[in-house]
């Protein structure tokens, strides 16, 4: 190693003015690769740079290069891998991990000393030395191999001393002053060491010119002690005379210690009997209000309240070690305690008798309300009882069992309060729904004042079409799912429903929300969940008796972190617990009256609904309103249902023609009052699929009334019927059937030109006949020119054919063909001038054909029609002129 090192010294860095110090034979860890030298090197020039080399060797020569450089200042961390085992692996942290395996573990102990020795002396950056061994970060030079391999350098350089900057300017003046300084070392080394003996003699000289100075110094010397002598013993005498006085101090001393400490004593001591006084006396008015103070006034509410917060405050002080064994403390917690119970025990019991009070004086009221649809206020039996809020929230703080028993009497006695007001309120509403007491009686069964539905209802029967006459009448009834005919409801009666349900709606809602927001701020229940403190109390549960009783244990460690907001709501569902009973109720009331009212109920639920979950999303409101919604949905999907069952069971008349269906008409009308209705609606989505599913069952109910029919032709059922329900859908622009609206219009326009084309046929039937066999002859191949020489064909039978038609019978047989038309088609879709005008232009299209066909079969025959295109045209006007 030693070779290789001065080998490296002489070729790679001493051309480059730099030392080698260290250095460490290794190769990259993990990888099969030729070996190379990591050396530590320092330059000779100022400011010296410490660098690590990585060195390898050729692979053209037997020479060494230097493949990569890093300086030591960009060293972070040495990680040796081990150090309590032998271990030659080393990690270098610079720009990133350089992972080496050295070739023995020594090498690599001493290459990593010398990194330390050279980071001290010449950095002092903290570069962070990871499993290394502590005997290696000494600043003794180690011994053994390291000392071969780095130590007579690092000695070497130990032992330089660079000149300084005076030196070096005296050598130059030297050297200045003699030529031949450079030129001839020798005679400047002679005439350098006369001079030193020169100097050296004068030296003598001034040391023997002095040595009476030194006498006269050295009897200075000896006079200065004698004086220091004296001094001496004058000091001696002095501390002799203190030492009584020190003992006389250090009495003092402690005399003034123990004052301090009993001083220091008493400071406490009057500390802990303030502290005391100030957080554990409750005066005489605080004991007086929680003893007798009056709960029903506002000023004895404010005394009640502000003493209870002093009694809390005094009983939930923090003692200091040792409190607790004063006797006078005991009998100052064994009051607070008494005084606790004592006006929990008043609290309970005034506030009880109020609800009792309050149930009583609102019940009495509730006659006002009869007759109109209203609900009573509660904000007075609130704005009294908010009053005692605060003494709620001591009472939840102090005593949890007659809190949880406030809550379950005030639930109870409301509970029974607002059922009254509710069923009163609810029986209201669905008299007013029905109409009159008395009408509501004959037509729904209702009897007294309950409100209850006890009739039974007539179902409806098989639809039967009567013909076009009484369409009218019988298209409402078609669609209607309810148990009245629909004769009896028009527009008013929709509305006036629609008004009652939403009153009653708007009515429940500030009543539910008021009552909500009372609960929890009488109760002081937070509206948003929170975790329950470590020392509270369990919440309250519904038993299976409907009461409020506290959790068992196993439920108390199960729902120790439950929220408030449950207990708000389980109040709520206590206390208003008829109200989605009454809903579902009356819901059922409104579809049995008019199946179309699910149509109203569905738009103002939504919104209900939509509205009281923007306010609170988890309420009581919320929730219960989203369970009736779930019903009201249920029978508007039922009331769709029903409208195409009642299409699928429709029945035609053999005798009369069909005209517009009546369900045709009848989805006209319930699209009309969906879209009024819809307009702005929240839950558009689910009249769209309605829509979708009575056009579907309309279209394939059409298509089979066609087929059933025998008086009216297939395609004049399909044509009116489609270009109706084309019109009612183009009119309405429902986007959502703009699909069906094109199919529409498609099946209308084609089965209009199929009873065009069919109708046709009829009054020129043996020219129909004959131009039919002619164009058959050739298709078969016959050449045109050469049809009229068949016998069947020729210009002799095409006379005879031709003359069958004289303007005359033309005219006749359309005449006859309009009064066909006209006893096929209804008035109401108002389709004779189109059917008409339609025959028309395809009456010209065929004596076109035919002309054509006699130009190209019968060429020079001069053969023509005994009526032309503008008698044609006459014979049309004058027809429909006529009738």
């Amino acid at each position: 190693m030693t070779a290789i090192k001065h080998a490296l010294q002489r070729d790679i860095f001493t051309p480059n003015d730099e030392r080698l110090l260290g250095i460490v034979n290794v190769c990259k860890a993990g990888k099969k690769k030729k070996n190379c030298f990591l050396c530590a090197t320092v330059t000779t020039e100022r400011p010296v740079q410490v660098k690590v080399v990585k060195v390898k060797k050729s692979d053209k020569g037997d020479f060494y290069k230097r493949q990569q450089t890093w300086e030591l200042r960009d060293l972070t961390e040495v990680d040796a891998k081990d150090a309590s085992k032998e271990n030659p692996e080393f990690d270098l942290h610079f720009e990133k991990v350089y992972r080496w395996l050295a070739s023995s573990t020594a090498e690599k102990n001493s290459f990593i000393s010398c990194i330390w020795k050279l980071n001290q002396r010449y950095l002092r950056k903290k570069v962070e030395f990871v499993n290394v061994s502590s005997q290696l970060l000494e600043e003794s030079v180690p011994s053994g191999e390291s000392q071969s391999v780095a130590g007579g350098d690092e000695d070497a350089l130990d032992d330089y001393q660079e000149l300084s900057t005076r030196e070096e300017q005296d050598i130059e003046s030297m050297m200045e002053m003699c030529e031949y300084a450079i030129s001839n070392a020798e005679a400047f080394a002679e005439q350098l060491s006369r001079e030193l003996q020169v100097l050296d003699g004068a030296n003598i000289q001034s040391i023997m010119a002095s040595e009476k100075q030194v006498n006269i110094l050295m009897q200075l010397l000896d006079e200065a002690l004698g004086e220091v002598d004296t001094i001496e013993g004058k000091l001696s005498s002095y501390e002799e005379m203190l030492q009584s006085v020190k003992e006389q101090m250090d009495q003092i001393s402690q005399s003034n210690r123990l004052i301090q400490i009993s001083n220091t004593n008493n400071g406490k001591l009057l500390d802990e009997i303030q502290f005391l006084v100030n957080y554990m006396d409750l005066s005489k008015g605080h004991i007086r209000a929680l003893q007798e103070g009056d709960l029903s006034s506002p000023k004895g509410i404010e005394a009640c309240i502000n003493a209870s917060e002093a009694l809390l405050q005094c009983m939930n002080v923090a003692l200091r070690p040792g409190h607790d064994k004063l006797m006078a403390v005991t009998q100052q917690q064994l009051l607070f305690a008494e005084l606790r119970d004592t006006f929990a025990r008043r609290l309970t019991n005034h506030l009880n008798n109020v609800f009792v009070h309050q149930g009583h004086d609102q019940s009495s009221t509730l006659s006002q309300h009869t007759a109109e649809l209203t609900l009573p206020k509660h904000n007075p039996l609130h704005r009294d009882l908010l009053r005692y809020a605060k003494l709620m929230e001591w009472l939840k703080n102090t005593h949890r069992e007659k809190y949880e028993g406030l809550s379950r009497t005030y639930v109870d006695y409301m509970s029974r309060l607002y059922e009254r007001e509710i069923k009163d309120f609810f029986e209201v509403a669905k008299i007013k729904m029905a109409g009159t007491t008395k009408e509501a009686k004959g037509k729904f069964g209702l009897h007294g004042s309950s409100g209850k539905l006890t009739g039974s209802t007539s179902s409806l029967n098989k639809l039967t079409v009567q013909g076009s006459n009484s369409r009218r009448s019988q298209s409402s009834s078609l669609l209607d799912m309810g148990n009245m005919s629909a004769s009896d409801l028009d527009v008013a009666d929709r509305t006036k429903f629609d008004k009652i349900f939403e009153q009653v709606l708007s009515e429940l809602e500030p009543l539910c929300l008021a009552e909500q927001d009372f609960i929890s701020k009488f109760f002081k229940l937070q509206q948003h969940p929170t975790v329950t403190p470590p020392l509270a109390q369990p919440e309250m549960e519904e038993s299976d008796g409907g009461t409020l009783s506290r959790s068992p244990p196993q439920a108390e460690h199960r729902h120790s972190l439950s929220s408030e907001k449950d207990m708000v709501r389980l109040m709520m569902n206590k206390i208003f617990q008829s109200i989605e009973t009454e809903l579902n109720s009356l819901i059922a009331l409104g579809d049995k009256i008019d199946s179309f009212n699910s149509l109203y109920m569905l738009v103002k639920m939504s919104h209900h609904v939509w509205t009281a979950e923007n306010v609170d999303p988890a309420s009581y409101l919320s929730t219960t309103l989203g369970n009736v919604l779930v019903t009201v949905k249920r029978n508007f999907d039922k009331c769709i249902s029903g409208q195409i069952r009642q299409m699928e069971e429709v029945k035609i008349s053999k005798k009369s023609k069909v005209g517009i269906l009546l369900f045709v008409t009848g989805f006209e009308e319930f699209a009309e009052l969906a879209e009024t209705i819809f307009r702005n609606a929240e839950r558009r989505g689910d009249l769209d699929k309605a829509y979708v599913k009575l056009i579907r069952a309309v279209f394939m109910n059409v298509e089979k009334v066609a087929n059933e029919s025998q008086k009216t032709p297939r395609d004049v059922v399909m044509m009116e019927n489609f270009h109706h329900i084309f019109s009612t859908l183009s009119r309405l622009k429902i986007s959502c059937l703009d699909a069906e609206r094109r199919e529409a219009k498609h099946k209308y326009t084609d089965h209009l030109q199929s009873y065009v084309i069919n109708s046709l046929g009829q009054p020129l039937e043996k020219l129909n006949h004959f131009f039919e066999g002619v164009e058959a002859r050739v298709a078969q191949g016959v050449r045109e020119e050469e049809v009229s020489y068949q016998l069947a064909f020729n210009k002799q039978e095409l006379r005879k054919v031709i003359k069958e038609y004289p303007g005359k019978e033309v005219k006749k047989g359309l005449d006859n063909l309009y009064k066909k038309v006209d006893k096929h088609l209804c008035e109401e879709e108002s389709l004779l001038q189109v059917v008409w005008h339609s025959m028309q232009d395809e009456f010209i299209r065929q004596y076109k054909h035919f002309e054509d066909l006699i130009g190209r079969c019968y060429p020079g025959s001069g053969i023509t029609m005994e009526f032309t295109i503008g008698d044609m045209l006459e014979y049309f006007s004058s027809i429909a002129q006529s009738h």
